[in-house]
């Protein structure tokens, strides 16, 4: 498990950083990641986005059935649903990213924890 610590702003002039950032620690092995948001001051649409494309990035892929083109992908898509991030997971965000949090419903995509040791010993 890693943990990224974002600070300051996160919008489009930097939010590319947080996607290489994963991009290389997905690249290096790690599975797991802790995204500390104690020290964001603000995020607007493009860090909710760099947020999502690193739970994706780390999100386990369904095993596709037999079926095989668009029926495959269609079988994957009913398979994953909507379901909360499990190895991506949100800590301590102030009360002004926590408002941007809910507004997009990232609380029901991701576990948002308020303690770090609870957070490390979720995954």
């Amino acid at each position: 498990m890693t943990i990224l610590q974002l600070a300051g702003i996160l919008d489009g002039s930097n939010h590319m950083r947080l996607v290489d950032e994963a991009k290389k620690i997905h690249h290096d092995g790690i599975r797991d990641v802790l995204i500390d948001l104690s020290k964001l001051t603000f995020m607007n649409s493009s860090g909710l986005a760099a947020i999502q494309r690193t739970a994706t990035l780390f999100r386990e892929k369904p095993k596709a059935k037999q079926e095989s083109g668009r029926a495959a992908t269609h079988a994957i898509d009913l398979e994953r649903g909507i379901q909360v991030s499990k190895h991506v997971k949100l800590l301590c965000p102030q009360p002004r990213v926590a408002e941007i949090l809910y507004i997009a419903s990232f609380d029901t995509l991701f576990e948002i924890h308020t303690d770090l040791d609870a957070a490390m010993a979720s995954f």
